[in-house]
């Protein structure tokens, strides 16, 4: 405990260890969608005619059976071709009258030292195998015998193909590949970065990669529509960073899988209490390419509500030696409590958005046109106040007090507002101290000099030659104005 008070701090000091056994015991059990072993638990019925679309095709169909199945239909087509082609030589022979003169010197025999059933079988096996023994050898007198050899070279290169294929495909599958990427027994929900985020922690038990190694999550819980449709085991997809890139991974050390419950996860009202309550499952699907066999590899799993843990995180398991990094699996299973807050993210916005006042006019859901002044008669209206939430209306009951900010706070958001409208040039040289007082001293300056030149040019001549000469003018004053006028420009 000493060791993880130093690496995470007072802040997340480990409560109580749990391990899984205890936790086994706690579970109710329930019916899965996907096992723990990535197994899915539905089975296809009522096909009525559809079973044909199997036979089309064959090839798919032996591969997907068991191996009890497949061996079971390999020694049973090899046995039965055999024997067929077995009696197909038996056959000429018996009807050239090659079995009733064997010991004819003389008789040239359509294979030679074929005389019964045995011996046929046996001749085919060696010329099936080419093992070629030399004993049993098919003449040139029998063009019957040349035809039936033919058709027995052709038809056993195809069985070969098909059966030898077939069990080829089945055993290089990369489905036993997967039985060394493990999952975590748990899910686990607690603050991570300042957000409440749902973790699990993959692994890969061999030193080969999973090249291109991808992850993805899906939310599988029956919900109802609006228009009364029932949806049994809706499926919603949970991101795990598929935005940011962080579902690409490289699976060459146990990773811990994050997903940040906001307000676009389906978890955004999901709170502790409310989770003894509610009936999910999370279906984990991990793909990636084998390395040695460059073929696809695909792992599941699944994480039931009772298999997802509040306020736990999971053990380190990565540590330094010398000149490598040593992962102890040990510890890949084992969880520690840490302080996580039993609100949902949603509740936890709301008491955020609740302690800082200056962040209220946010509810008033306004436009970008409206000002922080707008809310403010929102929040002054009491029939308005009545829809707001209990501790909204506290709030702007108190003493007045978010109200003198919202006044405060509207001057600011008002100015920042109209800045926005410019451009960015203009925006930049705004946010610089004294300069706005500046520009409008300069713009009024600009305004009032244009509006005087323009009313001169409205003038009749003689008039605007009198303006446009300052000392002709000035020349008709009294000395005593014309003093005061050199004093009001200069």
């Amino acid at each position: 405990m000493s060791a993880l008070r130093k690496k995470f701090g007072n802040d997340y000091q480990v409560v109580t260890t749990t391990s899984s056994s205890h936790l086994k015991d706690k579970r109710r059990k329930r019916q899965r969608f996907v096992d723990k072993n990535g197994r899915c638990n539905v089975q296809h019925g009522n096909l009525g005619g559809e079973t044909s679309r199997y036979l089309s095709d064959l090839f798919t169909t032996l591969v997907d059976l068991k191996w009890r199945w497949n061996l079971f239909i390999f020694i049973l087509t090899y046995t039965v071709a055999w024997l067929f082609m077995a009696f197909m030589w038996w056959v000429i022979a018996y009807i050239r009258g090659d079995l009733n003169r064997t010991h004819d010197e003389k008789y040239t025999p359509c294979v030679a030292n074929v005389y019964n059933f045995p011996s046929a079988f046996l001749f085919f096996i060696e010329t099936e195998a080419t093992i070629g023994y030399g004993h049993r050898y098919i003449t040139d007198k029998c063009p019957e015998g040349i035809i039936l050899f033919l058709f027995q070279s052709i038809l056993g290169s195809i069985v070969d193909a098909f059966l030898i294929g077939c069990m080829f495909i089945k055993m290089s599958q990369p489905k036993k590949r997967a039985e060394t990427l493990m999952f975590s027994e748990n899910a686990a929900i607690s603050m991570r970065d300042g957000k409440l985020t749902l973790m699990f922690r993959v692994g890969n038990l061999r030193n080969s990669h999973m090249v291109s190694a991808q992850i993805r999550c899906k939310l599988l819980k029956s919900r109802q529509t609006p228009e009364g449709e029932f949806l049994p085991l809706d499926q919603l997809e949970l991101d795990v960073g598929f935005s940011t890139g962080a579902d690409q991974l490289f699976l060459v050390s146990p990773l811990t899988i994050c997903h940040v419950i906001d307000t676009k996860s389906p978890f955004y009202e999901l709170s502790q209490h409310s989770m003894q309550t509610e009936q999910f499952e999370i279906v984990v699907i991990l793909e990636g390419i084998v390395e040695t066999t460059g073929m696809t590899c695909q792992a599941r799993t699944s994480y039931t509500e009772d298999e997802v843990l509040w306020g736990h995180r999971f053990f380190p398991v990565i540590s330094l030696e010398e000149g490598f990094f040593k992962v102890d699996y040990s510890q890949f299973h084992a969880t520690f409590e840490v302080p996580t807050p039993p609100y949902s993210a949603k509740e936890q916005d709301e008491a955020l958005l609740m302690s800082s006042p200056l962040m209220a006019p946010s509810l008033c859901n306004s436009g970008e046109k409206n000002s922080s002044l707008d809310c403010l008669e929102l929040l002054e209206d009491p029939e308005s106040t009545t829809k707001l939430p209990a501790k909204v209306q506290k709030m702007t009951g108190r003493d007045g007090l978010p109200r003198k900010l919202l006044r405060m706070s509207s001057t600011t958001s008002e100015m920042t507002y109209s800045l926005g409208e410019l451009p960015i040039k203009l925006q930049r040289i705004s946010s610089v101290p004294g300069v706005l007082e500046e520009m409008q001293v300069t713009k009024t300056t600009r305004i009032s000099s244009e509006a005087i030149s323009k009313s001169v040019a409205d003038l009749p001549p003689k008039l605007q030659r009198l303006s446009g000469g300052g000392g002709r003018m000035d020349g008709h004053l009294p000395p005593k104005l014309r003093k005061m006028n050199s004093d009001r420009f200069t």
